[in-house]
């Protein structure tokens, strides 16, 4: 030990200096570095336009003082009076084109469609049999469930939908929605029933963040006796959970905005060609999403403690592709249905085109998650039904309920599908924007049969958009699912 130091003592000052400027310039290269590689990557955004940076003041939030559904609808005329002047009618003509959804008259403008699908709606009925209150998706507008709601008005139900705050406009209002201001739209589209409907059931069908949103409202339904408590849930890809890196993501908003770098506020910036969905995804939406799920799981653990309840868990029945990008499968099953009191619950999952999947494309690791679902989603609580293809001589679809029960369905895959996807679990084959080729035909765009080869890099639309399925060719299926559990078949 006097050695090592006797040795540190006779060290020269000038080559302890020397190591010391050395690291001090290396940190700075590094710095300079990482300075040079963020411009860089600021530089390669895509720039942002002025659907992206208008922030419309007439949009709802939970301290806009309004509680019932037609003052909500009154706020939406002005918001989108105001979507008119503050957009549209300001869109700099380099940026105006055929398929710009912000371009007036083009093949991508909403007016094009003979309903308002962007905004609220109400579909009413004469001596309703039951009410159901439609909930859409982060990004999404209430075109996603249009087709619910018309053949449930058709069934004689009552339907309200509701637009959430930040959607249907511009994407802009990503950046500013909070979970919160949705959850007080769906009291407000619950309320609207229950004033129609007294003692009849109101049921609450969900699609994506609809899901979540519609849980939050029951688990504080079965505590609030001034709440109406709905009398079933129907999910579609449900937003259970998303990404664990979620919780990380809004840093990166919150240095864009300390550093005024608003293109930071974004996951996407991309062309917005679509009617009635965002393409650009803000960072805030994302969170809002991951908080809300995070809530969700806040009540599901104060409901858990509670020794007696007064009032029944509604009935859950949710659709669901065992692949799906948006959020996560196995939180659907871990977190809400195997979470969920014993009742009449049922989780239905779509398999991959198993046929498809011998031709040895599909990823390992998809393989191995896909197999783990099937074997750990069923669970003592609920129904587990897996619509499946595998093991079919003929390539028809059976339904396999609890890894027992199989039941042949006249159902087959499309020929080149390989799997469903998040977008096109709740949309017909036959809807004119996002349906297969011989869907009926559409007054604008049409989104869902894209046959389009040649080289990459050429077009506005990336080729991932192309490839990702946006309709349900078991539609059918769902829909007599969905009605059956209603008691309407």
């Amino acid at each position: 030990m006097r050695i090592l130091e006797s040795n540190w003592i006779k060290a020269p000052w000038w080559s302890i200096r020397k190591v010391t400027y050395l690291i001090w310039i290396s940190f700075l290269g590094v710095l300079v570095v990482g300075v040079v590689a963020f411009i860089l990557y600021m530089q390669s955004l895509p720039s942002l336009s002025i659907w992206h940076t208008t922030v419309l003041k007439n949009e709802f939030t939970r301290h806009s003082n309004i509680e019932d559904f037609d003052s909500y609808v009154a706020l939406e005329n002005r918001l989108f009076q105001e979507l008119d002047s503050e957009v549209y009618d300001k869109v700099p003509k380099a940026e105006q084109n055929s398929i710009n959804r912000y371009t007036k008259k083009s093949f991508s403008d909403p007016k094009r469609w003979s309903k308002a699908w962007n905004r609220s709606f109400e579909l009413p009925v004469k001596d309703p049999k039951m009410g159901v209150l439609l909930l859409h998706g982060m990004s999404d507008s209430p075109y996603s469930l249009h087709a619910q709601a018309e053949y449930l008005q058709r069934k004689g139900v009552w339907v309200v939908a509701m637009r959430m705050p930040g959607h249907g406009t511009v994407p802009s209002g990503l950046t500013e929605v909070k979970w919160q201001d949705m959850a007080a739209v769906v009291k407000i589209g619950m309320k609207r029933l229950t004033q129609k409907l007294g003692d009849k059931p109101i049921h609450i069908m969900g699609y994506s963040t609809g899901a979540p949103l519609a849980l939050n409202y029951t688990l504080t339904a079965l505590k609030d006796n001034t709440l109406t408590l709905p009398s079933s849930l129907v999910f579609y890809s449900p937003a259970i959970g998303v990404s664990k890196a979620a919780p990380l993501a809004v840093w990166q908003s919150r240095i864009g905005h300390f550093f005024d770098l608003p293109k930071l506020e974004w996951n996407t910036i991309a062309p917005e060609y679509d009617p009635f969905k965002y393409n650009s995804f803000a960072v805030d939406a994302g969170d809002q999403v991951y908080r809300i799920c995070k809530e969700v799981q806040k009540q599901f653990d104060d409901y858990s403690a509670q020794r007696q309840h007064t009032k029944e868990f509604p009935p859950v029945l949710s659709f669901q592709s065992i692949i799906d990008k948006t959020v996560s499968v196995s939180d659907t099953v871990n977190n809400l249905y195997k979470r969920l009191p014993k009742g009449d619950h049922a989780l239905v999952l779509f398999d991959i085109n198993n046929h498809f999947s011998l031709n040895l494309l599909v990823k390992a690791n998809v393989a191995h998650s896909i197999e783990y679902l099937k074997e750990n989603s069923a669970g003592s609580n609920y129904q587990f039904d897996l619509i499946t293809d595998l093991n079919s001589s003929n390539g028809r679809l059976n339904l396999v309920t609890n890894h027992k029960a199989v039941k042949g369905l006249p159902y087959y895959w499309p020929k080149s599908l390989f799997s469903l996807s998040h977008l096109a679990m709740p949309i017909p084959e036959d809807d004119p924007l996002y349906g297969g080729e011989n869907a009926a035909k559409s007054p604008g765009i049409q989104l869902g049969h894209l046959a389009i080869y040649g080289e990459s890099s050429v077009l506005e639309i990336t080729p991932s958009v192309i490839l990702r399925q946006r309709w349900n060719p078991f539609h059918k299926y769902i829909k007599e699912r969905v009605l059956t559990f209603l008691g309407l078949q």
